[in-house]
Parts: C-alpha cells; structure tokens; sequence
C-alpha cells in the first residue's frame, strides 16, 4: 500500500476499534493509538519527502500511485504529495492528536463522537493526498457530512441551528464545485480527472473559463469563509464541542483555501488573472470585516471566529496576488492559523468546562485561579497578533510582503487596507486578555476552580511547540513548500 492511503485508512481502523471497544479506557486508547500513528507517520512524510527533494526529485507530484475506479468517467483513486500537501497532513495530524486529548473529559455517547470525529478526519487526509477531481470532491464531502452530527448531537448553545446553517450553506458551496468540476472535465474534453494532467492539456477556452472559475472559487471559498459567505463560520463555531471546532478551524477551513489554489486557480489560470480583482476586492472585507466584527463580539467563541474569517481571508486573499512570496505566506498562514485557533479553542473549551460561562462581562482574574491556562491564552493571543518569534508574525509578513511586491495602484492600495487588520486585531486580543485574565475575580465560585489536567497540558503545549517552532525557524517549512509554490503560480502565469 502507497503511504499516503495510510493516513486515510488509519482513521477507519480506528473506527474499527471505536466500534469494538466497550468501555471508556479502551476508547481513550484505540484513540491515541491511532492518532499517535498518524503524527508519527506525518513525521516520517516530512522528512522522507524532504529527503526526495535534497536528492533531486524534481517531479511535481511525488509518491504518486493511482488505480481504475470508475471507468465509464475514467475515474482514478490517484494520490501524490507536493510540499503544500505535506504541511497540510502534518497540520492535520497535529490537531487530530491534540483534539483527542482535548476530549478527555468527555462522558456523553464517547464512542460515537470519536467515531465521527475519525470519520471527519478520513475525510479531510483523504483531501489533501488526492489528484483526481472527483475522489478529491467526494473526500471533501466525507469531510463535511458528520459535522452535521458532531454540532447538532454533541454542541452547546443553538447546536441545531448552527448544526443545519453550517451543512446547507457548505453543500450549496459543495454544489457548485460538482457543477464546475463536471463543467472542467467536459469543457476541456479530458479523457481524466487527474489534476496534473488536466492542467497539461492546457485546452479549456477562456470563456468556459470565465464560467467555471467563479463558481469553483466561491464553492470552495464558503469553506474557507470568504466574504459574504462566511455567515455559517461564527455560529458553526460557537455551537461545536472543543475538538470539532480544533478540526474544523484548524483544518477543514484550510480545504477551501487548497482547494482554490489547487483547482480554481491551477486549472484555470487565464480566468483567475482575468477576475482575481473581484475576489481581492472580497477577500480584503473579509479581513477587514472579520477583525471588526471580533472587536464588538463578547462570547469568547464568537471572537475566535470572527478572527478565524480575518485570517483565512488573509490565504485567499494572498493566494489571489499570484506571485511567490505571497503564496508561500499563503500556506504559512494556513499552518499559523490551523495551530493558534486550535490552541485558542481548545483553551476556550477548558475555560468553559470550568466557568460554564463564554460570556468576557462574566469572567475576571482568571490568572490568579488558573494560571497555566492563562499564560497559555495569553501566548495564542500574541501569535494571533502577529508577535515576533511566533507563527503568525512570519505568515502575515510574507503575506503583505509579497502583495505589496504587485507594483500596480490596485493591489498596493488593497494590500494597505488588508495590513489595518494587524492593529485591529492587537486591539481586541489586548482587550480580551485584560479584561478575562487580569483584575479582580468577581463571581466566588470561580475562586474555586483548578487548572488543567495532565491531559489538557499535553494538548496545549504540542500546540504551543508548534506555534513557536514555526516562528522561530520557519525556514524549513518555507524551503519544503517553495519549490510546490513556484511550480503552481508558473503555470498559472504562463
């Protein structure tokens, strides 16, 4: 078996598992036993697949396999890994091995929530490792369907609102991409659905074009909350438990911004220079509009996916630049995000665990009561605001850094608006840090609270470790993704 199908069937063993066990103890450890499998394995891909590249394989696509699926539609389970694919997998491992942890606690219906949390994860490695369009989509729609489930079932709040908004605007956004799919495959007369060969033909007439890469664009970029379709993102968010919303902001975010780059964008590359101006346009007001939105919001979640559309607007809106630079900040940004919004709610669902409250006009002197949880929020929140030395600092930099290399009014002028949601985001992080950590505890129940467990504590500091290891030495990460970078904005280009 190639290793890539691994991380796939990983997860569907563990279901195997899950289903098996019969008590608490034996679910925690299938569990860790399969998410400690995935991490190792994405490790050893890492470097495996930077050993490939130190040896000088050139090839595109690297551990490529594929075989017949469907013939009729000359359908292939093809898979491969280039280095934007390979940072995506090890991100996902890294919040499905923290969110395990971060679900210790959990006492209703274990085992199903686990099952579905697997089936998610299928799903979303599946995504990432496929090359053929159609076994690309339907990962994509494994990777939707149980959040339905994980939302409705085991959220808080408004679960079943959040749950059906979140699945009807994210299968409208999943219509769109078998419309344009559909619409590539048949429009280019391709005799297959593999993505590189596709993007080889180079016969797909500009106005099909000019058809098929707004909706294959805005039918991913729901996922990735692009502006106005974000609405589902906030909601989804607050209503999930702690690791569905670690894996979905962390993680399945991340599929609308791959997606565009890697289908929008790679197979119709006459149209996206033609109407990337439009997207730019709408990815700028969702940075914008999601810093601002989280100044005004009081539920700790809410704030945190606000800022989650703040921050994916960044991918969208630095892949659009097409150039680099900002492209690889683009997948920097995705990995910064993926890992800081992982932490912070992950520590969002302890705090809540604890306090019963989201609410930041009920909570004060946390730091006194909990300090560990505290020096960690406070850490996820200078990452957020771009602080030197942690992840987001070297994400956003390469970001503006490159779109302010467009020598052109338009994109420098964006990109100086786009740059407000740096100071707008260190304002309501500071004032949220303040207010919930700092002061005097008002409520005396509160005084009676802990501070993480041993499992928490695993889960936080990996992230943490993460999160600094990124900032302090990005550049091995921005080597093993450069060259996959450079690859896809030259076709687009030429």
């Amino acid at each position: 078996m190639n290793i890539l199908s691994l991380f796939p069937a990983i997860p569907l063993l563990m279901m195997l598992g899950l289903w098996a066990a019969r008590n608490t103890r034996q679910i925690h450890t299938v569990m860790v036993a399969g998410a400690s499998a995935l991490l190792v394995l994405a490790i050893y891909l890492v470097l495996h697949f930077i050993g490939l590249r130190n040896s000088g394989e050139t090839a595109d696509m690297l551990l490529t396999d594929s075989f017949m699926w469907y013939a009729p539609l000359n359908i292939h389970y093809s898979v491969g890994v280039d280095g934007i694919s390979v940072a995506m997998i090890l991100l996902s491992t890294i919040i499905v091995f923290t969110g395990t942890f971060a679900s210790w606690q959990m006492t209703f219906n274990v085992k199903e929530f686990f099952m579905w949390f697997c089936l998610l994860s299928v799903g979303v490695f599946g995504f990432f490792i496929s090359l053929d369009l159609f076994t690309m989509f339907m990962f994509y729609e494994v990777a939707l369907i149980p959040m339905y489930l994980l939302i409705g079932v085991w959220g808080s709040g408004r679960k079943e609102y959040s749950a059906m908004k979140l699945t009807l605007m994210l299968m409208g956004g999943s219509a769109l991409l078998l419309i344009g799919i559909l619409g590539i495959y048949f429009g280019a007369g391709a005799t297959t659905m593999n993505i590189m060969e596709i993007a080889q033909m180079h016969n797909i007439p500009i106005n099909l074009q000019r058809i098929w890469f707004p909706i294959i664009f805005i039918g991913f970029g729901v996922l990735g909350a692009l502006f106005p379709f974000h609405t589902w993102s906030p909601d989804g968010h607050a209503s999930a438990p702690t690791a569905v919303s670690m894996l979905h902001a962390g993680v399945l975010m991340k599929l609308g911004g791959y997606g565009c780059f890697r289908v929008a964008m790679f197979l119709l590359p006459d149209a996206a220079q033609e109407l990337s101006w439009i997207f730019i346009i709408l990815t700028t007001i969702s940075v914008v509009y999601g810093a601002f939105s989280a100044c005004v919001q009081t539920d700790l979640k809410y704030i945190n996916a606000y800022s989650s559309v703040s921050h994916c607007g960044l991918v969208l809106f630095a892949i659009l630049m097409m150039n680099t630079t900002a492209a690889t900040g683009a997948v920097l940004q995705m990995l910064s995000h993926g890992l800081m919004t992982a932490l912070f709610f992950a520590l969002i669902g302890m705090i809540y665990g604890r306090t019963h409250t989201r609410d930041i006009r009920e909570l004060s002197g946390l730091m006194r009561i909990m300090p560990f949880l505290s020096v960690c929020y406070v850490i996820a929140g200078l990452a957020n605001l771009g602080l030197p030395g942690l992840s987001g600092f070297v994400a956003e930099m390469t970001i503006f850094n490159g779109a302010f290399m467009e020598n052109d009014t338009f994109h420098r002028v964006v990109t100086v608006i786009a740059c407000t949601s740096i100071v707008i985001t260190a304002v309501y992080i500071l004032r949220l840090i303040g207010k919930i950590l700092y002061g005097t505890c008002t409520n005396p129940e509160h005084l009676k609270l802990t501070d993480a467990t041993w499992d928490e504590k695993l889960a936080v500091v990996i992230l943490i470790v993460a999160i600094a290891g990124l900032g302090l030495s990005p550049l091995w990460m921005s080597d093993m993704i450069s060259s996959s970078v450079t690859s896809v904005i030259s076709h687009i280009l030429n």
